[in-house]
């Protein structure tokens, strides 16, 4: 059995979670509502504040889906109740970031500025020149929009410039061995 997907997913005060046909799976929170269709093979019930999936056999498709199944409905659940949120960091000289009403201007070492505007569900917010916090209560955007930003200009491994999460190891390389070459 699936360590993840045998997990009951339990449900905090004031989120409902419904089951409509064809495994539609709705979530409604303080901060909004999530809809997916998951799995129709899988088994979904709703026993007392607790959201508990089952596969009906061990086959390894069902195995697969068992643990994805039960964790994306989580992720719905946490989302609608505390939301995510996913942090950069701009390292390099000159390279910031300025908020522009919902947009953000990133300044990257370009010919022209970056300007990012987030999707519907999104927010930006820029605490500092050189911090983007993406948050919103869907995970997977979460994520998709800083990888998008991040993506504008990688961290690179010499000098350390460019977009990264934090927290992210950024492995360094050593430069050139100084000028003596062969003549």
């Amino acid at each position: 059995m699936s360590r993840i997907g045998r997990m009951p997913i339990a449900v905090p005060a004031g989120v409902t979670v419904t089951i409509g046909d064809g495994n539609v799976v709705s979530v409604k929170g303080p901060k909004g509502e999530l809809n997916r269709t998951v799995s129709k093979d899988m088994l979904i019930k709703l026993e007392d504040n607790t959201v508990v999936v089952t596969r009906p056999t061990d086959e390894k498709e069902h195995r697969a889906m068992h643990g994805l199944t039960r964790t994306l409905i989580a992720n719905m659940v946490i989302g609608v109740s505390q939301g995510f949120t996913k942090t950069l960091e701009i390292a390099g000289v000159g390279y910031r970031a300025a908020k522009a009403g919902n947009k953000v201007n990133l300044t990257l070492g370009f010919s022209h500025p970056v300007e990012v505007e987030p999707p519907t569900g999104l927010a930006l917010d820029v605490p500092a020149p050189n911090k983007i916090i993406v948050s919103g209560i869907d995970k997977e955007a979460v994520g998709a929009l800083a990888a998008k930003i991040r993506s504008y200009r990688e961290p690179e491994p010499y000098k350390g410039k460019g977009i990264k999460y934090e927290g992210e190891v950024v492995r360094r390389k050593v430069g050139k061995a100084g000028g003596k070459g062969k003549k």
